[in-house]
């Protein structure tokens, strides 16, 4: 792995994955410019993220997929199973614990877990949602690394607090507040409203030019 990458690199490079498994699987070869206008950037850029991996097409002939996908996953840590948590098991956390991409790029989610007497107890797909007082147990148990919140924003802070402590080192937030990282704790941000502004920025200030 390659600590020199920056981070608007590593954003992209699941975007270059995903455009090499979509390619056909009889295609040996891919272009910058092909993945360039799959990935939604310029030529440059690719060669330019894709040069911190070691990883330098030849002109005329283009990068090897395989290879390129190899690397992509190893610099991406994909090649290990990752044990993932959730707690907060409303419709967004059951959806999460349900989505089958998890399981496809190497994320298995082994743990359910919500305050709610109603839900505790109740069977999602094999798994069985648990009571947050038994979740530092069960982190530590089944070696969880990665911690998926989807509480109310209320209860994200202390959420990360306990999965921090726990030994969870990455956190995935969807609850609608901004959490303070624990110490050591890497977390990022999902905020579908906030993307959903965004959207709405740019939609206001295409009509205000039409």
């Amino acid at each position: 792995m390659n600590s020199n990458v920056p981070g608007v690199t590593v954003q992209r490079l699941p975007i270059y994955l995903s455009c090499l498994e979509r390619l056909p699987a009889d295609q040996e070869r891919v272009s910058s410019d092909e993945l360039a206008v799959l990935a939604g950037v310029t030529p440059a850029k690719v060669r330019k993220d894709l040069s911190y991996l070691g990883s330098f097409g030849v002109r005329g002939v283009g990068y090897e997929i395989d290879h390129l996908r190899f690397q992509i996953r190893i610099e991406l840590g994909l090649e290990e199973e990752w044990p993932v948590v959730i707690v907060g098991a409303g419709h967004l956390g059951k959806a999460l614990a349900r989505y089958d991409g998890f399981v496809d790029h190497g994320f298995d989610v082994v743990g359910l877990f919500d305050i709610d007497p109603a839900k505790i107890g109740s069977k999602l797909d094999g798994l069985v949602v648990e009571p947050l007082s038994d979740l530092k147990r069960s982190i530590r148990a089944r070696g969880a690394t990665i911690g998926i919140v989807t509480t109310p924003a209320a209860a994200a802070q202390e959420t990360a607090e306990v999965l921090g402590a726990a030994g969870i080192r990455s956190i995935l937030n969807f609850a609608p507040v901004v959490i303070k990282p624990p110490e050591g704790v890497d977390v990022r941000r999902v905020d579908l409203s906030t993307e959903l502004q965004v959207l709405s920025f740019y939609l206001h200030r295409r009509r205000n030019e039409e």
